[in-house]
């Protein structure tokens, strides 16, 4: 064994204990548990957040979105590409600033999501079963204090204000 050789012992414990590997095997998993249960509505897991982010009274900046969904806006921008085309959500610019675009739902769109609702909710509902010795308010107290940086705290869905 060179001297730059990692132990196996220790491929082994990162295995075992690595946070990061967990968590993004668990996402995996929840990703594909999810899209399989949106299908029926013709939406994906990620579709069906970024829908649900819309749905709101005023059309959110891009900025909103991405910093909700914790993606860059370029990411964000591509994955809308396909909701445009399918008619579920229009990029409009800002009627104050052209430079900022404003991604809402279509009425289609509104459709589309009222029908993944129903879905996503005996989903959950199944999933926060499953996990009933896990707090499910602790567990996502826990992934919120794990994406939010103290320069962009992560944004909820209640702490948008609505415009009246």
């Amino acid at each position: 064994m060179t001297e730059s050789t990692i132990p196996f012992a220790t491929t082994i414990h990162v295995r075992d204990s690595c946070l990061c590997l967990h968590t993004q095997r668990a996402a995996r998993v929840l990703a594909r548990r999810f899209d399989t249960a949106l299908r029926p509505a013709g939406l994906t897991n990620e579709q069906y957040s970024l829908l649900m982010a819309l749905n709101r009274p005023v059309p959110p900046q891009m900025k909103e979105v991405a910093a909700l969904l914790g993606a860059d806006r370029t990411t964000l921008t591509a994955a809308f590409k396909p909701l445009v085309r399918q008619g579920l959500v229009e990029v409009q610019p800002d009627a104050e600033d052209a430079r900022i675009r404003r991604p809402a739902l279509t009425p289609l769109g509104q459709a589309r999501l009222a029908a993944a609702l129903p879905l996503w909710t005996e989903a959950h509902a199944v999933l926060e079963q499953e996990l009933i010795e896990t707090d499910p308010a602790q567990l996502r107290r826990g992934l919120n204090s794990l994406s939010a940086t103290p320069a962009a705290p992560a944004p909820a869905l209640c702490d948008v204000q609505e415009e009246r």
